[in-house]
């Protein structure tokens, strides 16, 4: 497939799901190509929400995310977390997972790019793929 014509082959394909099964239209699923993630975290963000006591919200990252140029047609692959840089530091590290090509396309793009969250420049960094907690065969008897 040439990605030139990505997006009509699949629209060709949903079509034609509707007229072979009889199915309407909003019943037959988008289809999708086979997609993964990558792994980012903005910096540059305060931790305390704008003249608040209140740390910042998952839904104040997400309505920046869907606001934000750079991130147009990056849809979030799980929630933000959202955590204090260091226990003395009013900045926050915010992690977020986006669904990417298999190729990494989006992530690769949106690397070192910065963007304004309220008043505040945040930069979006790539990170390693989380590898979760490591666990020994000792520790569970």
């Amino acid at each position: 497939m040439s990605t030139n014509f990505v997006a009509l082959e699949l629209d060709m394909i949903k079509q034609w799901l509707k007229k072979v099964a009889g199915l309407a239209a909003s019943t037959v699923v988008e289809p999708r190509l086979p997609q993964s993630k990558s792994f980012l975290k903005i910096l540059g963000v305060p931790y305390w929400g704008n003249n608040s006591s209140l740390p910042i919200t998952q839904a104040q990252v997400k309505s920046v995310i869907a606001n934000t140029p750079i991130f147009k047609g990056v849809m979030l692959a799980s929630r933000s977390h959202i955590m204090k840089a260091s226990p003395s530091s009013d900045m926050s590290v915010i992690w977020i997972d986006i669904w990417d090509s298999q190729k990494g396309s989006k992530g690769k793009t949106l690397i070192n790019c910065s963007f304004n969250f309220g008043c505040h420049t945040a930069t979006v960094r790539g990170i390693a793929m989380h590898p979760g907690v490591v666990q020994y065969c000792n520790c569970w008897h």
